[in-house]
């Protein structure tokens, strides 16, 4: 009787590691540690920009009451007006006077708060955005080898510049000289860019729209620099 031959099935090779696995065992981890950092940065600037929403919306109402007890329309002899006289306005005050001084009603004291504070909110959200921003480029450039340093430093240089050029606008606006030493890196900065600027783009009613154009440009360019060296 013939005996088949019986030999045990061949051992199949490893699986050669794909190159994701790669990736995974060779990231260090101190990238994985900024990877979550940057996760944790990014749902405070969410919660942040909930909380600010919803405090402007509470101060608009706020104000709205606070301008009606002003102005009359709601009794400033009734519980909200005592109330709003008593704990509102003399908050009011710093801000009441300012606009006296500038020719305004004192009525329109709770409105010039609103602006005033939504103004600053969203220049707390535009600087954590930038905060961010900073932050992500950092990691995309360690984790991109010298041409991901080389953009981050591009990066870093328009970055200035377009903070210089709204620094020099927000400067404008306010009782502040051009050799202030706060602003005075701004005008040295940006000076170079908007002069040629202005002989081509004339001031249209004393209004100068050289620094958005300077701005927007800046913005072109980088991305084109970018462009070429990724």
């Amino acid at each position: 009787m013939a005996r088949w031959a019986y030999s045990r099935p061949a051992r199949r090779p490893s699986r050669a590691p794909r190159a994701r696995d790669l990736e995974a065992i060779t990231v260090p981890g101190h990238l994985s540690r900024v990877t979550a950092l940057l996760a944790a940065f990014g749902t405070f600037s969410e919660i942040l920009r909930v909380v600010l929403l919803w405090a402007a919306v509470a101060i608009a109402g706020v104000a709205a009451i606070d301008w009606m007890v002003r102005t009359r329309r709601v009794s400033p002899f009734g519980p909200v007006g005592r109330f709003f006289r008593q704990h509102v306005d003399p908050r009011l005050e710093p801000i009441e006077r300012r606009v006296v001084r500038a020719g305004g009603l004192p009525a329109s004291a709770p409105w010039w708060a609103l602006v005033a504070i939504v103004v600053g909110g969203l220049v707390l959200m535009a600087l954590v955005d930038f905060v961010g921003g900073v932050l992500a480029d950092i990691y995309r450039g360690v984790s991109g080898g010298p041409g991901g340093i080389a953009i981050l430093l591009i990066g870093w240089v328009f970055a200035v510049l377009k903070i210089a050029v709204i620094v020099r606008v927000l400067a404008s606006w306010l009782p502040i000289g051009p050799y202030s030493r706060w602003v005075r890196w701004a005008f040295t900065l940006s000076e170079p860019i908007l002069r040629p600027l202005r002989q081509v783009i004339p001031a249209y009613r004393s209004i100068d729209f050289t620094p958005i154009v300077a701005y927007f440009i800046l913005v072109i360019v980088e991305a084109a620099v970018r462009g070429l060296l990724s």
